[in-house]
């Protein structure tokens, strides 16, 4: 095989891959900026990318705008931190159970299609439209991506390590702990990953339908509604939302990748 062919096998490096992505980036923004700026949008619906980051900037030193900001973190950090706690619990007794995963499955299937905006006026009669109704509709939303994540995790475990164990006199609690829970533990990581996301989308639309309060979701709303609308506001809100998603789960597949390096490894992934 020549030189190359191997180059070109080789997967792309780190930095490779962050400049591609960058001028992706930077030629959608290019493409953006020329729309509105020839007309072919009109700037009412489509602001000029110049004006929306430079509205984003000012908007980082406006004291109002950081107190709706902290209060979707908040409400963000909260109900999956909480989601977590009860997924992977929930999900490693489902896995680890059968007769209980066969008694719940019909349940949790019903559950799990139902759109989490779909419950906020049930939510919203039983517990108030404040901070516990975000979180709890960020909980509903969150949970699921976490729970199968854990679910599939632990049948991808080798039953050969597991019965090695109980060859030796371990029970199954030992099992769970020794072998189980470490190899299910990337695709539990994969699955909090993808919530992250998830819950980040059910703040900003759970503020933005019940447009009370504060939060990210009711600055947008309220620009939305205002006569005429504040397009460069709800566009800079919104590229605000996108770049901590982007943040986020920047900082977790790194996280993952150099924790769970075996995993990767075995998937013939790059590290």
């Amino acid at each position: 095989m020549s030189a190359q062919t191997l180059a070109r096998a080789r997967p792309a490096g780190t930095a490779t891959r962050w400049s591609r992505r960058a001028a992706g980036a930077f030629a959608f923004a290019a493409l953006i900026e020329l729309l509105s700026r020839t007309g072919v949008v009109p700037s009412e619906y489509l602001p000029p990318v110049t004006e929306i980051a430079g509205r984003g900037m000012a908007l980082v030193f406006d004291p109002a705008f950081r107190g709706h900001a902290l209060t979707s973190l908040l409400a963000w950090a909260m109900g999956l931190g909480i989601a977590a706690l009860i997924a992977v619990p929930l999900g490693l007794l489902l896995g680890s159970v059968p007769i209980i995963d066969a008694a719940s499955r019909s349940v949790v299937e019903f559950l799990r299609p139902i759109p989490s905006v779909a419950l906020i006026p049930l939510v919203a009669l039983m517990i108030g439209t404040g901070l516990q109704l975000r979180v709890t509709l960020v909980i509903y939303a969150s949970l699921w991506p976490i729970l199968y994540n854990t679910m599939y995790g632990l049948r991808g475990v080798d039953p050969l390590a597991k019965e090695s164990l109980r060859s030796y006199g371990f029970g199954p609690w030992s099992v769970l702990l020794r072998v189980s829970l470490p190899s299910s533990a990337p695709f539990i990581m994969t699955g909090f990953r993808l919530a992250t996301g998830v819950a980040l989308i059910l703040t900003v639309s759970t503020e933005i339908v019940a447009g009370q309060g504060e939060g990210i979701g009711v600055f947008v709303f309220f620009a939305g509604i205002a006569v005429p609308a504040r397009m460069t506001d709800i566009l800079a809100g919104a590229c605000w939302v996108g770049l901590f998603g982007v943040a986020v789960n920047a900082l977790l597949v790194a996280a993952e990748r150099r924790a769970f390096r075996w995993h990767h490894a075995r998937l013939g992934e790059p590290g």
